[in-house]
């Protein structure tokens, strides 16, 4: 990303790339949109990112590799196949040099979900 204006869209945000970037994230867009369809997009820390009770998952493109946050917790299975992505705090980041892992971004937009919907059951449930 060059240094104008922070993007207002995500439109905004992905046209600030070469094209090949352009592809990546466009595609990583659809891949979540796919995965959570109620989710709604928004710029947060200058960021994509989608919410659904709470902030589902951010991307954002890099010189090297694409990063998605936050870390991924609560399902161990899932750990394990993200384990050679994980970044020093639990981000994850994935090289642009090799194939870009839609499916797993999209399992790990479902677990997401499933825990938001599930945290919202539980506060409702206190009530």
């Amino acid at each position: 990303m060059t240094d104008r204006a922070a993007p207002t869209t995500i439109d905004e945000y992905i046209a600030g790339f070469p094209p090949d970037v352009q592809s990546i994230l466009r595609k990583i867009r659809l891949t979540v949109r796919a995965a959570a369809p109620q989710a709604a997009e928004k710029i947060s820390y200058r960021m994509p990112a989608f919410a659904q009770d709470g902030i589902l998952i951010y991307f954002a493109a890099f010189k090297g590799h694409i990063g998605v946050y936050p870390p991924v917790r609560g399902d161990d299975k899932l750990i394990k196949e993200i384990w050679r992505y994980r970044g020093e705090k639990g981000n994850l980041k994935f090289p642009l040099d090799e194939p870009i892992p839609y499916k797993l971004i999209s399992r790990i937009v479902k677990l997401r979900v499933r825990q938001h919907a599930e945290r919202v059951r539980s506060k409702r449930q206190k009530k």
